[in-house]
């Protein structure tokens, strides 16, 4: 890596010889693809994305402009120019650096940026700062890998188009957004727009006619012809329409292309939006054959390009089931927002086209769609991550709870899901989810169990429902049914109360105080909303003692709805533990590091039942969990 070795911030890339750039960018590609294929994480739009972030960096100084990147898991290049190539060995590990933009790792990353289309509205919001505080600094927003397509984006173009803030879109076009344009007129029109004189003439021209007599409607009428003209051969009017100025179509792997159009944006003064098309996987045949299999990895041979196994997990298994329940009735249908093949439903889009709707980065619009069909008829299943579900809360409400549609919810990556960090663990779903009238919620800890409770939740249950289940593999624990509480294991001393996979830690610290003359009492929760507390009041009515034990925010939490309901019922307790991620976002790292992290291992819950229950100190334990 002789060039890339003395790359340590933007500034380097700025002083480097012209010559040097392409050769960069060779070697940026080889380092990302051997850095990723040890320590996993978004291969593909990183490579297809290395030649537009070597012009940024050669145009923009981002540690005083602001660029922002949508979605953020583009920003690998980004971090290696600036500081952090290092550091890569640590990519996504506990303690080690983000696979998002993150500010606190450097003053380069402008914002944190894990779920899509918002960058607009961020940097729309940054432009109007700067202007209100009088600073000079550009703002750029990188749309890529589906942005485009959700709604908040238009949003945000409509308000940045009409403010007439100076600030640059970067369209990355890697064939997931919008169609290629083609043909002679395009590359000609694009050629021209792309000269250093075309937006000083067109600003001239403007000046010039509002100061003449009759220039207002000279340039009315010079504009409409324009327009007429441009709409009929290029049809690129849309962002136009909105009030920003389009370039491109750019070569996304031209570095002299791409440098040119960025300076004229940035000299423009005004929303501009710069088309760059560019091939997701590039400069790795693997990845830019297969795309879709190099997006996330956990790790794979750079020279054969052999993804490392993953295994069955949860969406595999969720997958499977809802083809058997599609196959048995006719009315089943399924909706993803853009991730048919994360969230397990790559096979039944196969084999039930006609009931299979990918509807983008849309989630609220398909929970609302979701409403629309189950009012119909319909049993839909809205298969989508814990973390992204949380943009669709409102249409939870509105359009699913409040008319009581029977529409299925199977969140997936639920409670801690590891290495992809604060933007993108699901915590939040317990909280927002049990907060919603007319919602029954299951929780399984099995493949058995998700099997039984997805069935019985889409042939069985009249309103809405929600299957929540993790990332991963299944443990020790692998009963089926869908008994809303279970005792797992009997015991005097103290209640234990969990759901989920954190059963599989819940059992082996109940081994462990076995050992320790300890006994207790667990109880593992199917459903979570409506809880059933007559078990739960009848153990603790024993023991007087009691833990909760979940991977969930402490506001809202099942612990919270447990002792409150114990405690209008006049339950006596001696001591109350409520273990679960606290009132925080969660970093990035192994989920048994995570754990460890909030006191939900097997170790730490025994020393915590411990120190109560038989005087050990809570040396496992962790500040601030214990709620008492």
């Amino acid at each position: 890596m002789e060039i890339l070795d003395k790359i340590t911030s933007g500034e380097d890339v700025r002083k480097l010889d012209e010559a040097k750039l392409q050769p960069l960018c060779g070697e940026l590609r080889r380092f990302v693809v051997e850095s990723v294929g040890r320590t996993g994480g978004h291969l593909s739009s990183n490579l297809g994305i290395v030649e537009l972030t070597v012009a940024i960096h050669r145009v923009f100084n981002t540690k005083r402009d602001r660029l922002l990147f949508d979605v953020g898991h583009q920003c690998y290049i980004h971090k290696i120019l600036t500081g952090r190539r290092e550091a890569f060995g640590t990519l996504r590990q506990y303690g080690g650096i983000s696979g998002f933009p993150k500010p606190s790792e450097s003053p380069d990353d402008a914002f944190v940026a894990g779920h899509a289309s918002s960058a607009v509205s961020t940097a729309l919001g940054m432009a109007r700062a700067r202007t209100l505080l009088h600073e000079d600094y550009a703002v750029i927003a990188v749309l890529g890998d589906g942005a485009l397509t959700g709604g908040l984006t238009y949003e945000a173009l409509c308000d940045a188009g009409a403010s007439n803030e100076p600030m640059i879109v970067v369209l990355n076009d890697n064939g997931m957004s919008i169609t290629k344009n083609v043909g002679a007129m395009a590359r000609y029109l694009s050629r021209l727009r792309l000269r250093h004189g075309y937006i000083a003439f067109k600003n001239g021209y403007r000046w010039l006619m509002r100061r003449i007599p009759g220039g207002k409607w000279i340039y009315k009428m010079t504009h409409q012809i324009k327009q007429t003209v441009k709409e009929a051969i290029f049809p690129c009017s849309m962002f136009e329409d909105m009030g920003f100025s389009y370039l491109g179509p750019v070569d996304g792997h031209n570095l002299k292309s791409l440098i040119s159009a960025l300076k004229v944006a940035r000299e423009a003064r005004e929303p501009v939006l710069v088309h760059v098309i560019t091939k997701k996987g590039k400069g790795y045949p693997f990845a830019e054959e297969n795309p879709d299999a190099f997006h996330g990895v956990k790790g794979f041979d750079p020279a054969t390009g052999a993804l490392l196994p993953s295994g069955e997990g949860f969406s595999d298994v969720f997958g499977r089931e809802l083809c058997r329940l599609a196959g048995e009735d006719g009315r089943v249908a399924a909706i993803t927002a853009a991730m048919p093949s994360g969230t397990g439903l790559t096979e039944f889009s196969k084999q039930f086209p006609e009931r299979f709707f990918d509807v983008g980065i849309c989630e609220g619009h398909a929970a609302a769609m979701a409403g629309g069909m189950a009012h119909r008829g319909l049993v839909p299943v809205f298969a989508v991550y814990s973390t992204f579900l949380q943009r669709s809360y409102d249409m939870l409400l509105q359009d699913i709870s409040l008319g009581g549609e029977h529409a299925v919810l199977a969140v997936d990556r639920t409670g801690i899901s590891g290495e992809d960090g604060e933007t993108h663990q699901g915590s939040m779903d317990v909280s927002f989810l049990t907060s919603i009238p007319n919602m029954t919620v299951w929780s399984p800890g099995s493949f058995a169990e998700l099997r039984d409770m997805l069935r019985h939740a889409v042939l069985e249950e009249t309103g809405p429902v929600a299957v929540r289940y993790p990332k991963g593999h299944e443990g020790e624990y692998q009963d089926g049914g869908t008994e809303p509480v279970k005792r797992l294991r009997a015991g005097g001393d103290f209640t234990v109360v969990t759901y989920g996979i954190t059963v599989n830690d819940v059992l082996e610290a109940g081994r462990i105080l076995e050992k320790r003359g300890i006994g207790t009492d667990i109880l593992k929760l199917g459903r979570i909303k409506p809880l059933d507390l007559g078990p739960i009041e009848a153990s603790v009515r024993r023991t007087g003692r009691l833990l909760v034990a979940e991977e969930a925010v402490s506001n809202g939490s099942v612990g919270r709805q447990i002792a409150a309901g114990l405690a209008e019922r006049g339950v006596p307790l001696r001591k109350v533990i409520l273990r679960d991620l606290g009132d925080r976002f969660i970093p990035h790292g192994t989920a048994r590091e995570l754990r460890r992290l909030c006191g939900l291992d097997a170790e730490s819950l025994a020393d915590a039942i411990a120190a109560d229950a038989g005087g050990l100190s809570d040396e496992g334990g962790t500040d601030g969990k214990d709620q008492t």
